[in-house]
């Protein structure tokens, strides 16, 4: 909902906007305008106006900008044309799965977004109560821009409580079925909309999926497996792939996955990764590619030291099961590991392998999880693909 009232914030925060940040915090709002959540004018401390943002009053990052333009109309048709755009980027990825991100974000100008594809139903997370303000809009877009068969509401995320929203799951247009195949790069999967990771499956590494699969030969192993979308691309390829997880649930369904795509080559292990590591080590296993692509370890920012010495030790045991010529693909989400600290924690890892291992790239999220530089929080998930040389 639009207000005719203005927020002033202080020349920080104005700075901040101006280079490029839609951010402004609780303490950069001089003045707070007695209003409800939802969209309002933004100006500076001399008047100027600076444009149109989302408002949360009970948020630390009380304004999110939408549009710079004093102008601008922010309604239906205004989401309309903000999302269109955010789809057009997407055309190409669209060619290839029936999976995608169709806004993310701050990274796509929907500040608090997030919009999920999964064949012809939406999943959605609307996670600022300046943004839960335009539901309608949002929703009433989504809907002319992709004609879903129905739009499902993944509110159960921390984000909207501290926000002072409610976190049900909910369908908000239409049918959504527990369970929608995906096709993605020729491997299909079973996502879970309403109770699955994320919204329904991990989009963000597809990319690296593929990587791994075209890389795939001989012995794969796959740690943190999940419903097995590492595992079925490296099967494509490799003699055989191992690939477990702690969770027997996840496992059940990475078997039905399996399954869809005929794969008869994987065998799956219910065990803790950093016990199996250990003892695959003590066995003098070997392996042409190793996957490790675990949860966040760190969930504050206090964690960070202690996650990195986690990813440590399960790198250089990875790096340990290469054989020579073997390829290992790594990952981290946590949000509060930089992409240097990762690089440089490889780096440690290496050292402590005893191996001689060469960084081959560089890796991040899918293109439909775009980062902006001047947004750093837009880009979570970095990674890497190393080899080892001995």
């Amino acid at each position: 909902m639009t207000t005719g009232m203005a927020a002033v914030v202080s020349a920080r925060g104005a700075h901040r906007i101006a280079r490029g940040h839609p951010w402004v915090f609780r303490s950069d709002v001089t003045t707070r305008p007695d209003a409800p959540a939802g969209v309002l004018a933004v100006r500076d401390g001399h008047g100027r106006p600076l444009g149109w943002a989302l408002w949360s009053p009970r948020s630390e990052i009380a304004l999110r900008l939408l549009d710079r333009d004093p102008r601008a109309d922010i309604g239906r048709a205004w989401w309309r044309t903000r999302i269109g755009a955010a789809l057009a980027r997407r055309v190409a990825v669209a060619r290839d799965t029936t999976a995608y991100r169709v806004v993310h974000g701050e990274a796509d100008g929907c500040p608090s977004l997030i919009c999920d594809r999964y064949d012809r139903w939406l999943v959605v997370q609307l996670l600022s109560a300046g943004l839960e303000a335009c539901r309608a809009d949002i929703i009433s877009a989504l809907a002319d821009a992709t004609e879903p068969l129905g739009i499902l509401a993944r509110h159960d995320v921390a984000t909207r409580r501290k926000e002072g929203l409610g976190d049900v799951v909910e369908v908000l247009a239409g049918t959504v079925p527990t369970e929608i195949e995906v096709l993605e790069h020729g491997v299909r999967y079973l996502a879970a909309p309403w109770d699955g990771q994320k919204t329904g499956a991990f989009l963000d590494q597809r990319e690296n999926r593929v990587l791994a699969g075209q890389l795939a030969r001989g012995r794969a192993l796959d740690c943190f497996s999940y419903h097995g979308s590492f595992a079925l691309h490296l099967a494509r390829r490799a003699e055989h792939v191992t690939a477990l997880d702690s969770s027997p649930a996840a496992l059940v369904r990475a078997e039905a996955n399996a399954a869809l795509n005929g794969a008869t080559n994987i065998t799956w292990i219910e065990e803790d990764a950093f016990t199996y590591l250990k003892a695959a080590e003590r066995r003098r296993e070997r392996f042409s590619i190793v996957v490790l692509d675990p949860p966040a370890f760190a969930k504050t920012r206090a964690s960070a030291g202690s996650a990195l010495r986690g990813y440590n030790e399960i790198n250089l045991r990875g790096m340990r099961l290469l054989e020579p010529g073997g390829v290992l693909l790594t990952a981290s989400c946590s949000h509060h590991v930089s992409k240097a600290a990762f690089l440089d924690m490889l780096a440690g890892a290496a050292a402590d392998s005893g191996r001689r291992v060469a960084l081959r790239r560089v890796l991040g999220q899918a293109t439909d999880h775009p980062e902006l530089l001047t947004v750093p929080e837009t880009g979570y998930l970095k990674g890497a693909l190393v080899e080892a040389l001995d």
